[in-house]
C-alpha cells in the first residue's frame, strides 16, 4: 500500500455486484446504477472479488486479523474496541449476517493509500506551525438518494473557490479536505424515535437504515454497508478525475464560479478576485514562467468522516506492506465525535491503532485535563499533523474556555492543530419545527475563534464546515438573506443544517481577510523587531 498508488483510480472498471446473502439488490436497497453488475455471493461462501486497475502496480495489503498489533501498541489489535464501552452503535437482528458482511468488506480494496494519508499528515503538521490552512467542508450527513456526479462536482467547486479566496487572504497553502466518500454515519441523542405513539430506532444514516418513518426503513441493515463503500469508491474516482484532469487547474478559476451565485455579491467579489488570478497567471506566462507545472494543474484533495461505525471501519482497515503500520482505508482523516470521546471507550481504543491523521471533537464540555490526556492517549510520539482539535463551543463559551484548553496543551508541550467548527455549537429550532443555524452566529464564533489564537498567540489552524454545493435554505441569514419562511422552500439535509454556496463562499471571505490582517501583523512585528535589533547595534 505505497504512494506509487495514491493517484490510483479506484473504480476504473466496474464493481462486479449482484445478489447478496440470498437477496436482490432491490430488497437490500444495494442496486448502484453506477455498476454494471452486482457480486454474487451464496451466504457462508467467500469469493474474492478482483479489481482491474489499468497501469498501476498494487502493492501487497494486509487483510486485517484480529490477532495482529503494532509493534508500539500495546494490548492493541483490529477487535480490541470489542473489548470496551460501545456508544451509537446500532443493533443489528442477525450478528451471522453483520459478521458475512464485515468478511466481505475486508476483501474488498482499499478506498484511499498509505502515501496519500502520510502526505495529510504532514501539510496538517504544517498547519499546526500556522504554515498552512486547513478548509475541512461537506455534507452532515451523505445520503444515498442525492447521490449522483453533479452535487459531489458543485461541492468540490465550492471547496475549490473557497480555497482560492483562503490562499489569495492567507498567502499560505490550503489544506482541502471534504467530508465526502464515507460521511453517512451520525450519532444521535436518543436510540428511539416516537411520532404519533409509534416508537422505532431512530435514523442513524444511510449506511445503517433509512429515514422513512416505519419499521422496515428503520431495521439497521448490514447490507447497507457495502453500498456505502461503493458509493464512496464512485464519490472518490469522480473526485481523483475532477483533482487531477484539468477541472482544477487555476487557469480555470473564472469558471468554477456556480450559476445561481454568480449574480450575488459574493458572486462578484469571487470573480474580481478571479481576474485579479487570471492576470497574474498571464503576467507569470509572459515572463516565461510555465503555467504547465502540475501544481497549476491539478490540487490535493483528501476525504475525511467521523469514526463511528466500527464494524465498517474495522474492515476498512489494512496494513501498509511499506511501513508495517495499520491504516483505516475508508478515508485519509478520520475524527472522534463529542459523544465517543470517552477515554476509556471503543472509539478512542480503536483510533489508538490506526496511523490515520485524527481529529477530535471538543465542545465547552471538554476538561483541559481530559483534552491532554485524549492527545497522549492518541498521539503518544506528539508527532506533528496526526491531532487535530476541532473545536465547536458558540462564540461566547468558545472565549470562555478554549484560553484553558490552548493553555493546558501548550504547557504539556503538545502539538496540536486547530481548528474551528462553527456550526454545531450554533443549532436551533425554527418556529416551523426544523432545525437551523444563523449565519450571523456562524461567523461571530469564528470571529471568536481568531481572536482568541490571536490573544494567546496560538495558531488558528482551519476551519471544519457543514456545507453544499446546491442552492439550499437551510442555514439563515448571510448577504443574500435567507429568512425563516424560507426554509421550507429548498431544505434538503437528511440531518442538520448546511450552508448554501453563497453563504460558504461569503465565509471564505470574511476567514480570508482575518488571515490577512495576521499575516501583516506578523510581518509588522518582524519589522519592529528588526529595527529594535538595529538600533542596539
Amino acid at each position: 500500500m505505497a504512494s506509487a498508488a495514491s493517484q490510483m483510480s479506484v473504480t476504473r472498471s466496474p464493481l462486479p455486484l449482484n445478489k447478496l446473502l440470498g437477496r436482490t439488490a432491490e430488497d437490500c436497497g444495494f442496486y448502484n446504477p453506477l455498476n454494471q453488475k452486482m457480486l454474487a455471493r451464496a451466504k457462508g461462501i467467500k469469493r474474492k472479488m478482483a479489481l482491474r486497475v489499468d497501469a498501476v502496480q498494487v502493492p501487497q495489503i494486509g487483510v486485517p486479523s484480529s490477532s495482529s498489533t503494532p509493534g508500539s501498541l500495546n494490548g492493541w489489535t483490529l477487535d480490541s474496541w470489542k473489548s470496551k464501552n460501545a456508544l451509537q452503535l446500532p443493533q443489528y437482528p442477525d450478528a451471522e449476517e453483520l459478521e458475512s458482511v464485515v468478511d466481505l468488506l475486508k476483501d474488498f480494496p482499499p478506498l484511499v493509500f498509505a502515501g496519500e494519508t502520510r502526505k495529510l499528515e504532514e501539510r496538517l503538521g504544517e498547519a499546526a506551525l500556522g504554515k498552512a490552512f486547513l478548509l475541512q467542508g461537506g455534507d452532515c450527513a451523505e445520503s444515498f438518494k442525492e447521490f449522483n456526479a453533479n452535487n459531489i462536482r458543485d461541492t468540490l467547486r465550492v471547496l475549490l473557490q473557497m480555497g482560492v479566496v483562503l490562499m489569495f487572504g492567507g498567502q499560505m497553502p490550503v489544506i482541502k479536505v471534504g467530508r465526502m466518500a464515507g460521511q453517512f454515519a451520525k450519532p444521535r441523542s436518543d436510540d428511539f424515535e416516537t411520532v404519533d405513539g409509534v416508537k422505532l430506532p431512530s435514523y442513524r444514516g444511510d449506511n445503517i437504515n433509512g429515514d422513512t418513518f416505519n419499521l422496515k426503513s428503520r431495521q439497521p441493515d448490514p447490507q447497507r454497508m457495502v453500498r456505502a463503500y461503493c458509493q464512496a469508491a464512485a464519490t472518490l474516482n469522480l473526485i481523483r478525475a475532477f483533482a487531477t484532469g484539468g477541472y482544477a487547474a487555476m487557469q480555470r478559476v473564472i469558471q468554477w464560479n456556480l450559476d445561481f451565485t454568480s449574480n450575488s455579491e459574493q458572486g462578484e467579489k469571487y470573480m474580481e478576485l478571479a481576474h485579479r488570478v487570471d492576470e497574474a497567471l498571464g503576467f507569470m506566462s509572459a515572463c516565461g514562467l510555465t503555467v504547465d507545472h502540475p501544481v497549476m494543474n491539478s490540487t490535493e484533495f483528501w476525504t475525511s468522516h467521523e469514526c463511528l461505525l466500527l464494524p465498517y471501519e474495522q474492515a476498512m482497515t489494512r496494513e501498509d506492506s511499506t511501513s508495517g503500520l495499520w491504516y483505516d482505508c475508508s478515508a485519509h482523516m478520520l475524527w472522534v465525535g463529542e459523544r465517543t470521546r470517552q477515554l476509556d471507550g471503543a472509539h478512542i481504543e480503536f483510533l489508538r491503532g490506526v496511523a490515520n491523521p485524527l481529529g477530535l471533537k471538543a465542545s465547552d464540555k471538554m476538561d483541559p485535563a481530559e483534552l491532554v490526556k485524549v492527545c497522549e492517549i492518541l498521539n503518544p510520539t506528539n508527532k506533528p499533523g496526526r491531532m487535530t482539535i476541532i473545536v465547536r463551543m458558540g462564540a461566547e463559551k468558545l472565549r470562555l474556555k478554549l484560553p484553558h484548553l490552548i493553555r493546558a496543551v501548550r504547557q504539556a508541550g503538545l502539538i496540536v492543530t486547530w481548528v474551528s467548527d462553527p456550526m454545531h455549537g450554533n443549532t436551533i429550532k425554527a418556529p416551523s419545527g426544523l432545525k437551523t443555524r444563523p449565519f450571523d452566529a456562524i461567523r461571530d464564533e469564528l470571529k471568536a475563534f481568531f481572536d482568541v489564537h490571536e490573544e494567546e498567540g496560538s495558531h488558528p489552524g482551519g476551519v471544519h464546515l457543514e456545507m453544499t454545493g446546491q442552492n439550499v435554505t437551510e442555514c439563515i441569514g448571510g448577504s443574500r438573506v435567507v429568512t425563516l419562511d424560507d426554509l421550507k422552500s429548498r431544505y434538503h439535509t437528511h440531518c442538520d443544517p448546511r450552508l448554501n454556496a453563497s453563504q460558504s463562499l461569503e465565509l471564505a471571505f470574511i476567514i480570508a481577510e482575518r488571515l490577512r490582517r495576521g499575516r501583516m501583523n506578523k510581518a509588522d512585528a518582524g519589522i519592529l523587531s528588526l529595527l529594535k535589533g538595529l538600533a542596539n547595534v
